[in-house]
């Protein structure tokens, strides 16, 4: 039984920013009244905002944040079932969803779907149509059960009888179904296939002996054709050796030759030195006819002496000059031949390292192929490719049995959907307890002095006969009637939830019933109804008749407007 204890709200409606509870355990019946707008009504839509986020009334949910605060929607409501107490807090501005099972938070990883999803299914096993039908009657925005959609009043149904479960098992059973029915197409298509494998296997196991021998003679081939590469390489290796004897020889001491240039160089440039002085001497004797220091006249015959010496000293310098510049160029010659062969040398060792390499190379790949061919011969390959085929027919074999149990487990699931289908087992126990139902109907509509046979049938249509034998609908009766009956069919639901002890709760809220269509003697007998409902239903009456109803009731809650907020008083 989900036995509902507190709920209070802020900034929700017209209420503003101080907390507004109410506790429903307080008194087994209580009044609630205040005028048009005053927010006597705001306690329904909080309390299925909190549980179904959405209210009771036909109002946006952006409508519920007050107006002149603007933020800060809170809803809170404590319930228990059992031994286990839980509490779902819900904000708007900003949006919060939170659920509470003895003080701990239950997990908020999952989407708040999905936790609301576990709220109506898991705890409260009410959705929000159910809830409305068990728990609150209203005279405004409030669909009866009458004016319900069939697959609706199944719905109620259902949630009070606790079989909404074969609903949600029928639902999961088909999409088991449509997997299975698709596993069933593959079965097909995948013993094709795994025929084909067995086939293309053995296909392959008979050619590939032939294959392995081509193999073998491809690698001998490659051997030959390696080792006439070896003998090749190795007779080039032979001769790039020779040469290298005779480069070797013939590339002599690079740098001696070098140091002999320098010396030479050296010598050419001292002779032009000389020559220079030579020169100058010459020009001095020829230009001059006194001594600068002393000067004393030079003799002409001394300075044809001095003359004639200079001259042929100069000659004898340029032809040394001349000399050592031939030398030089003969000793650079011999350097750029002594490198060119130094080149040579070094390329041909180049070469002779390369052709040893290759000739390794090749025996070590001779080697490789010789282990290849060895392989073939002492594990063919046509040993693994059997394990494969014996491989590949166990999963044949598999195969078929596994397709075997899928068109066993459709038969089955077939036979299953029948059980879950609406015709099925859930028929089986609505058509057990229709005759409950029709039985507490009537009972409840004869205590408010309303004498028809009302009979629903098992897709909860109605047969409405009078006395006499003559056939209503509900739609034919007055306001007044129809509401009587929409009573019978709340106390109906609320007795079957306790005998079933399905949805059974301890709240019954009735907004503006008693201001509407009830007369005088049909108020007397439905507070009498009200009475004889037991301790364990904690009323709740919503009503504009405050004067005429107050002593009707041990508490008296009080909605009125201040300064255009809702405030709420006890008046018991």
């Amino acid at each position: 039984m989900i036995t509902f204890e507190t709920i209070r709200w802020k900034n929700f409606l017209s209420t503003g920013d101080q907390w507004t509870e109410i506790d429903f355990c307080e008194s087994p019946s209580t009044l609630i009244v205040g005028d048009n707008g005053a927010g006597k009504s705001t306690m329904l839509d909080a309390l299925c905002f909190a549980l179904f986020n959405k209210p009771f009334r036909k109002i946006n949910k952006s409508q519920l944040v007050n107006s002149i605060n603007e933020k800060g929607t809170k809803v809170e409501v404590c319930f228990s079932i059992g031994k286990d107490e839980y509490r779902v807090f819900r904000g708007i501005k900003p949006n919060v969803f939170e659920l509470y099972k003895n003080h701990k938070l239950v997990d908020q990883d999952a989407a708040v779907k999905d936790t609301q999803k576990y709220l109506e299914q898991s705890i409260l096993k009410l959705n929000f149509k159910s809830f409305t039908q068990v728990v609150i009657l209203g005279s405004s925005t409030f669909v009866p059960f009458m004016q319900l959609q069939a697959s609706h009043r199944r719905e109620v149904i259902e949630d009070l009888l606790d079989i909404n479960i074969f609903s949600n098992m029928n639902a999961l059973l088909k999409d088991r179904v449509r997997s299975t029915q698709q596993q069933q197409n593959d079965c097909g298509h995948m013993l094709r296939l795994s025929s084909e494998k067995l086939t293309s296997q053995n296909r392959l196991i008979s050619s590939l002996q032939e294959v392995n021998e081509n193999r073998q003679e491809e690698r001998r081939q490659r051997i030959q054709i390696n080792e006439q590469k070896i003998e090749d390489a190795s007779l080039r290796h032979q001769k790039l050796k020779d040469d290298i004897v005779i480069l070797e020889e013939q590339v002599g001491d690079t740098e001696s030759q070098r140091k002999f240039v320098r010396k030479l160089r050296q010598g050419q440039a001292d002779k032009k030195s000389e020559l220079k002085l030579v020169a100058k001497d010459l020009k001095f004797f020829k230009d001059n006819h006194t001594c600068p220091t002393c000067t004393q006249e030079i003799s002409e015959n001394f300075k044809e002496e001095q003359v004639t010496t200079l001259t042929k000293s100069g000659k004898n310098l340029a032809t040394e000059i001349e000399g050592y510049a031939e030398d030089i160029a003969e000793a650079v010659q011999v350097i750029t031949k002594m490198e060119e062969v130094s080149a040579k040398l070094y390329e041909t060792r180049s070469d002779a390292t390369a052709a040893e390499r290759e000739v390794v190379r090749l025996e070590m790949e001779n080697l490789e192929i010789n282990k290849q061919i060895l392989e073939l011969q002492d594990r063919p390959s046509i040993i693994e490719h059997e394990k494969i085929l014996e491989t590949l027919t166990k999963e044949h074999q598999k195969t078929e049995k596994d397709c075997a149990a899928v068109s066993q487990q459709l038969d089955e699931y077939q036979v299953v959907s029948t059980l879950l289908k609406d015709s099925g087992i859930k028929r089986q126990i609505i058509k057990k307890y229709v005759p409950v139902f029709n039985q507490l109907i009537n009972k409840y509509l004869q205590s408010m002095d309303f004498f028809v046979n009302f009979t629903l049938d098992e897709e909860f249509g109605e047969v409405i006969k009078s006395r006499f034998r003559d056939e209503f609908s509900y739609a034919s009766f007055s306001e007044g009637e129809k509401q009587k009956i929409d009573l019978a069919l709340l106390f109906t639901w609320r007795e079957v939830a306790r005998m079933k002890n399905s949805v059974a709760t301890n709240l019954l809220i009735l907004d503006e019933v008693f201001d509407s269509s009830l007369d005088s003697s049909g108020t007397a007998e439905l507070l009498q109804i009200l009475r004889s409902l037991g301790n364990g239903t904690n009323v709740f009456v919503i009503s504009h008749k405050g004067d005429i109803l107050v002593d009707k009731f041990l508490r008296t809650i009080k909605f009125e407007k201040v300064n255009d907020f809702s405030k709420m008083s006890d008046e018991s």
